[in-house]
């Protein structure tokens, strides 16, 4: 389904990151490590190389990847890109200092508690998680992601998952987005940003 999603010219969800991650740079540092989780056609990976950091970036999706590599190529950073199904990835213990995950709904319920604790694990101690995504609203407004309420997030469900760890911001709000055409106009919003003792 996403190889064909992205299949077209331009870039589904454009080639600007998503305003969340933009306005979390002063949380990043030029040297870190980052993993960019299901990161699609790599708007935000790219970002993140830009900022100096040394960027890892998945997605179960050849087509994506491929024109991740070709924005990465334009942009003059480096990143490594993996092909990889999000339910079979590595999460190898203590290894990133910033993992983002943004828009990454169309995990299930069932699925969705692995790849948080997934997440989790792969953090260095000190090390930031910048989540970001729909709540059940989104459903309403149906201007991007799933027709799927159970796979969105609220304040109880996130609070919950990520109780583990120092909750620096977690934000419930609506906001206009333009990020490409996948995701256009009035969004139900949620972001968490934790940091892992």
């Amino acid at each position: 389904m996403w190889d064909e999603r992205y299949s077209g010219e331009d870039f589904l969800f454009g080639t600007a990151p998503a305003a969340f991650l933009k306005a979390q740079t002063h949380r990043l540092t030029a040297g870190q490590t980052a993993l960019a989780v299901a990161d699609g056609e790599g708007r935000n990976s790219v970002f993140l190389a830009e900022n100096g950091l040394t960027v890892v970036a998945m997605d179960a999706s050849r087509v994506g990847v491929d024109k991740a590599q070709r924005l990465a190529a334009e942009r003059g950073v480096s990143i490594d890109f993996r092909v990889a199904d999000i339910l079979s990835w590595d999460w190898t213990p203590d290894t990133y200092d910033v993992v983002v995950a943004v828009f990454i709904q169309f995990l299930a319920p069932d699925d969705r508690s692995a790849v948080f604790e997934g997440m989790k694990r792969t953090l260095r101690p000190g090390g930031y998680l910048l989540l970001h995504g729909y709540r059940p609203e989104q459903v309403d407004y149906g201007t991007g992601g799933p027709p799927c309420r159970e796979n969105m997030y609220t304040d109880d469900l996130l609070r919950q998952a990520f109780n583990d760890m120092s909750i620096e911001r977690l934000a419930a709000y609506d906001a206009f987005i333009e990020e490409g055409t996948g995701h256009s106009g009035l969004s139900s919003l949620i972001d968490l940003v934790a940091k892992k003792h």
